[in-house]
């Protein structure tokens, strides 16, 4: 005799998508994955080119391979005035500061937080480590509160395995190596830093350096690179500031008339959008509650792989200028409800 309808257990199956339907989601991840795994390779290999860095030794800094200094030895030197020198460190340091803070907070007061998401070499190391942390607890950080949907977005099982906490620490640490190194070449000669670590034959300072800047580093990545991001990092603050004040900014937009296709989105009423983010924000909210949203569509595209079925389409897309207005228009109406 068949069990009634409402004790049936239904049990999802992973659906293979037809082909091409997954196919963008996933080749604009790895557009933006190669936007950072670039841009990691430039913060590393800067300094090694003088491409920019600080010389503590040579007290001078190097942009593009040029030595870049202030203008000061005449000044100090008895051959110009103090006017003449306020002027150089102006022109030299002040004015080119200016111009690549404006540069910033004008794509983020346009896009958000843009950089943060598809350049930044800290938030690549932090969705890496996410990534692993959640292949081997089923949470992408230790203060998570529950775990991830057993379903990725694209219907497959999102198994998890305790042994990828033998992979989750040394990465961290690793990383967090790697940045002492390549911080520490920011203030000295590279070819000097890496002899001397390659050799064994650091110096006092340089070893106090890597050794500090590794463990605090390492303590970070591990349980507050989140925090980082969100509270103490100046730069995704500012961009976070200019991006609230523009009111036509780049924002993920919601169809709220279709939010009951959400129900459906993952087995056990789970969303997908949610798992994914990897800033643990909720992407079908308000503008002042995603303030440290970086723009990296992975909430976007995990809708449209959950949704492809639906002739509908996606419920999360970006939305710009009027669009975004009413996106905003739309949460403010259903609130006074």
């Amino acid at each position: 005799m068949a069990a009634p309808a409402s004790t049936r257990r239904v049990i999802p199956i992973a659906r293979v998508p037809a082909a091409g339907q997954a196919q963008a989601p996933r080749s604009r991840q790895r557009l933006r994955l190669a936007f950072q795994v670039g841009f990691f390779a430039l913060f590393v290999l800067a300094p090694v080119f003088d491409l920019f860095r600080y010389d503590l030794d040579a007290d001078h800094a190097w942009l593009l391979g040029m030595e870049w200094r202030l203008g000061l030895d005449p000044f100090l030197a008895g051959q110009a005035s103090a006017l003449e020198a306020a002027g150089n460190i102006i022109l030299r340091l002040f004015v080119p500061l200016l111009a690549v803070a404006a540069a910033v907070l004008w794509v983020a007061w346009k896009w958000g937080r843009m950089y943060c998401g598809w350049l930044c070499p800290h938030f690549s190391v932090v969705e890496t480590i996410n990534k692993l942390m959640a292949r081997a607890s089923g949470k992408p950080t230790v203060w998570e509160k529950h775990r991830l949907p057993a379903w990725k977005p694209d219907g497959t099982p999102a198994r998890t395995d305790a042994r990828w906490w033998g992979i989750v620490v040394p990465a961290a640490v690793a990383f967090a190596f790697l940045w002492a190194v390549v911080l520490l070449t920011y203030l000295l000669p590279p070819a000097e830093v890496y002899g001397n670590l390659f050799a064994g034959e650091l110096t006092r300072n340089q070893f106090i350096f890597i050794t500090a800047a590794t463990v605090v580093l390492s303590l970070e990545f591990l349980f507050a690179r989140h925090l980082f991001c969100r509270f103490v990092c100046a730069v995704g603050l500012f961009q976070s500031l200019a991006w609230m004040g523009n009111k036509d900014a780049m924002v993920v937009g919601f169809k709220r008339e279709r939010a009951s296709d959400c129900a459906s989105c993952l087995p056990d009423r789970q969303s997908a959008c949610d798992a994914v983010c990897p800033m643990r924000l909720r992407p079908r909210n308000i503008k002042r509650h995603m303030f440290t949203c970086t723009q990296c569509r992975r909430c976007i595209d995990a809708c449209g792989e959950t949704q492809r079925d639906n002739p509908q389409g996606a419920l999360l897309s970006w939305v710009a200028d009027e669009a975004a207005r009413q996106n905003e228009a739309g949460f403010r109406a259903l609130k006074e409800r």
